[in-house]
């Protein structure tokens, strides 16, 4: 699988951010636009390593090595959350499995162009960066200019290994301020909210979600704690509390017994939970296995009962692959019922937390899940040329949407094949999976951190 979606990006997309595999040509309108920055390239290179395409590797990196460069040259505005997760988090990842440094230093080269964003009164970053003239802002759509909590969330992980790498401590100290404004936040019901304005430093709109705007925050308190070898208490502690809070106000039963995350929109409880919710059941199970404490076992529950959930969401389509978000009313559950909702697009959410619980658990149920995912993908998301999302799980024969997402191969792929290879491969004991599933290595434990040496 992975090598046919890489093999027709190769043919028709190469250099070009995505591939459009049905029109057999490169995907202009991907988050990073029409610009030749190998998205799928950086992305997906360490999955073809762990995979072991080593000669698809090699002509992976040479177009790293010589045609990922003159950023400055571009006028355009580019999202340091998305940079960081697939680009920085992409590149420090093959650095730390080859030793090559020149991932290193391509992944400082594009970081420092993300430094800008935070020139704030708070010093928590913009959503968006300039990479030609250094200006910065936030969305449009988000709340009264705020930044978005799952994205100014979701650098820790990256910024601390690569000041560890380079020896340069400015990343480092760009999410501990970051991490010093959420601690002395009040923090309503003990939740964070998913907007919070960069000039201000107060909360914009109280919006809480474990989905889009917040999910990864969560995910990044854990994850820094291990990767610090379970030194950095403070994020232990902030992941405990703020999940202790998700769980009480956040997590519901439907009338069959379905778990799943609502929304919270200031006092209203929405009963929808997104696709990309659906990663918190291996990040509940992670945080669980990895401090055994009075809630690990009720957490250990929750994981299985979102995972659960979210297998239906799957079960319940024609293709049976899950909508991009479902709902919970008396009429349904976790289904989907606006048309914007309905579609798939190759998200790996679902696996990744398959993954996590067979590693966790070694329920067998986790693998056949994974392997039914695996066949509807080749039914349904297979073409001649690539891979491709489709815009309705509940048509027979749904249309499709023409884009190979560059997370397909970096995660919904990797995920795949770790699921069904031996727990030694990239162990959860010496490796932390960034966001965009970037395994990096745990300081301490693992001999591939490669800390610089001054």
């Amino acid at each position: 699988m992975t090598k046919h979606a890489w093999d027709n990006y190769v043919r028709y997309a190469w250099g070009k951010n995505e591939l459009r595999p049905i029109s057999k040509r490169a995907h202009t309108g991907s988050i990073f636009g029409a610009a030749s920055l190998g998205l799928t390239i950086v992305d997906g290179l360490d999955t073809l390593y762990i995979m072991g395409l080593h000669d698809e590797f090699k002509q992976g990196r040479e177009w790293i090595a010589t045609n990922l460069k003159n950023l400055e040259d571009i006028n355009a505005d580019f999202s340091v959350f998305e940079t960081n997760i697939r680009y920085v988090g992409g590149l420090l990842t093959c650095f730390s499995l080859t030793g090559d440094v020149m991932f290193r230093d391509k992944a400082e080269e594009i970081a420092k162009k993300l430094l800008p964003a935070f020139h704030t009164p708070t010093g928590i970053p913009n959503a968006l960066v300039n990479f030609k003239t250094g200006a910065s802002k936030n969305y449009g759509w988000a709340s009264g200019g705020s930044s978005i909590l799952s994205e100014f969330g979701t650098l820790h992980l990256e910024f601390s290994y690569l000041s560890d790498v380079t020896g340069n401590p400015v990343f480092r100290e760009k999410v501990d301020t970051i991490r010093n404004v959420l601690q002395n936040m009040d923090k309503p019901k003990g939740l964070y909210p998913n907007y919070l304005n960069p000039k201000t430093g107060k909360w914009g709109q109280q919006h809480m979600s474990m989905g889009a705007l917040g999910d990864s925050f969560y995910e990044y308190l854990l994850k820094a704690w291990i990767q610090s070898a379970k030194q950095d208490h403070e994020a232990r502690e902030m992941y405990d509390t703020a999940m202790d809070a998700v769980v009480t106000h956040m997590l519901q039963t439907s009338q069959s017994g379905l778990m799943y995350f609502t929304e919270l929109k200031y006092e209203r409880v929405e009963h929808k939970m997104d696709h990309l919710a659906c990663f918190s059941g291996g990040l509940l199970a992670l945080g669980a296995q990895t401090l055994r404490n009075t809630v690990s076992t009720k957490h250990i529950e929750v994981a299985e009962g979102i995972a659960n959930t979210c297998h239906e969401s799957y079960v319940r389509t024609n293709v049976k692959l899950g909508p991009e978000s479902f709902k919970f009313t008396e009429a349904v559950e976790a289904k989907a019922l606006r048309t914007n909702d309905k579609y798939y697009i190759l998200r790996p959410e679902v696996i990744e937390t398959y993954f996590y619980l067979w590693r966790l658990t070694k329920n067998q149920k986790y693998r056949d899940w994974g392997w039914d995912a695996v066949q509807a993908l080749e039914k349904h998301c297979r073409t001649s040329s690539g891979y491709t999302g489709i815009k309705n799980v509940y048509q027979d024969d749904p249309v499709k949407d023409d884009v190979q997402q560059s997370f397909f191969i970096a995660e919904t792929l990797k995920y795949l094949y770790l699921l069904f290879s031996d727990d030694s491969l990239i162990s959860l004991d010496e490796w932390v999976y960034n966001t965009e599933g970037h395994p990096l290595p745990i300081k301490g434990v693992n001999p591939y951190y490669r800390e610089h040496q001054p």
